[in-house]
Parts: C-alpha cells; sequence; structure tokens
C-alpha cells in the first residue's frame, strides 16, 4: 500500500470513528468502499459538522450560514423573514440545585419542544449555552407572534425529568425581529435586534415573548451601504 493509500485509509477509518462515537449510522444498503457507501459517509459527515452535538439540531455555524442566505432571499424577494432568539429562564438555579447533567437534560428537552413547534423549512439552532435561534422565512407578523407563543406555552406546560422522580419546569423568554424588505442587511445587525426583544422580554418579567410590532422601516446607515451589495451566493442558484 502506497503512503497517499494508507493515508487515505487512516481517515477514513478516524471518519468512521467519529460517526460511531457521535451514533450516527450510515443509512445506505451498498457494499463498503463502494461509491454509494463513500457517498455515504460524506453526507454523514457533512450533516454531523453541522449539528451541536447535544441537542441535534443545528449548530451556531450552520445558522450563520442559513441566515445569510435568508437574508440574501429576503432581499431579493421582499418576503418578510423572522428571527427568533429563546433564553432558558433562570437555568443557572437548575444547573446548582441538581448539577450539570440535569441542565443538559433541560436544554435537550427545551430543543425538542423548540423543533416541534416550527415548519419543516424553519431552522431551529443551539445558539450557544442555553440559548436558540430560531428562523422562519417567509413568515407575516401575525404568524410570528402565534409561533413563538406557540413555543413558549409548551415549554413551560412540559416537565423535564432531572433526576429519580423529580421533575422540574422551565420558561423561556423570548424576542424576535423581522429582516427589512428589499434590504440587504447582515446577520449581526437583525440578531442584534432580535436581541434587544430579547432582552425586553427578560427585564419585563420573563416567561414572554416580545417581538417587532413590523418589519423594520428604518435602513440603518449599515444597511444603506449594502443596499446595493453583491450577493455572496448569486453564482449558487
Amino acid at each position: 500500500m502506497s503512503n497517499a493509500d494508507l493515508s487515505a485509509e487512516l481517515q477514513l477509518q478516524t471518519a468512521l470513528m467519529l460517526l460511531k462515537q457521535a451514533g450516527r449510522e450510515l443509512s445506505v444498503d451498498a457494499e463498503p468502499g463502494s461509491t454509494p457507501w463513500l457517498q455515504a459517509v460524506v453526507d454523514a459527515l457533512c450533516d454531523l459538522s453541522s449539528r451541536d452535538a447535544l441537542t441535534g439540531l443545528a449548530n451556531r455555524r450552520q445558522f450563520e450560514l442559513t441566515i445569510t442566505r435568508e437574508i440574501d432571499r429576503v432581499a431579493r424577494a421582499g418576503e418578510p423573514a423572522l428571527v427568533l432568539m429563546a433564553d432558558i429562564d433562570y437555568f443557572k438555579r437548575v444547573n446548582d440545585a441538581y448539577g450539570h447533567p440535569a441542565g443538559d437534560e433541560v436544554i435537550k428537552v427545551v430543543a425538542a419542544a423548540l423543533q416541534d413547534c416550527v415548519r419543516p423549512m424553519d431552522t431551529v439552532a443551539r445558539y450557544g449555552g442555553e440559548e436558540f435561534a430560531i428562523i422562519l422565512p417567509n413568515c407575516p407578523t401575525a404568524f410570528g407572534l402565534t409561533v413563538a407563543e406557540r413555543i413558549r406555552s409548551k415549554v413551560e406546560r412540559r416537565p423535564i425529568n432531572v433526576a429519580p422522580g423529580v421533575d422540574v419546569n422551565v420558561t423561556i423568554s423570548i424576542g424576535g425581529a423581522f429582516a427589512p424588505q428589499w434590504v440587504r442587511s447582515s446577520a449581526a445587525l437583525w440578531v442584534e435586534r432580535a436581541d434587544r426583544q430579547l432582552y425586553l422580554a427578560k427585564t419585563q418579567g420573563r416567561n414572554r415573548v416580545c417581538l417587532e410590532h413590523a418589519p423594520v422601516v428604518l435602513v440603518s446607515a449599515e444597511e444603506k451601504g449594502m443596499l446595493f451589495g453583491t450577493s455572496q451566493f448569486q453564482d449558487l442558484e
């Protein structure tokens, strides 16, 4: 076996080990080493790299890729789109009272509740720690509020087993912002607007939803500078 072949074999074995450790099984009925089998390995690795290990949601990197594409689509098509930022209330109390494994269980259950409340076309991501982000394309104002309230209510009503015979209930605060239509904004500006609404939800008592009432009509100086910018995805369509 040549050095190149040996290197390729080692890389393949490393890839398979990573998939095994993550509990990912190849969903393909093909001979190991065949082209369909190798493609399945590549596809599984790509999916693994875009998922949060604890929750199975999209990870921060995948969220950033998705929101950048959505910004481009909104600038071109002008359809309403909403980003929600959600944060578990008083999460530190769970870790302090029951330990970090209990905190992980809370994060997983909340993640599942969020995923249950959205459409297949929406993206739910673990943004970091106990914070989540949701991108809702083609989302009218009334629909966004309905979804956000559905998420808040479902989390509030779902008991979470954190120890033998011990269930807890947690709540979340949600902030949301609409992308400015027909404007090439940026992920940072859009998320910042949603974060401001999340801050309001926290300061107003938690376990509540605060959304911008309508898509932003005031365009920032930075967005004006990007108004005639070039899409980084225009060659991919």
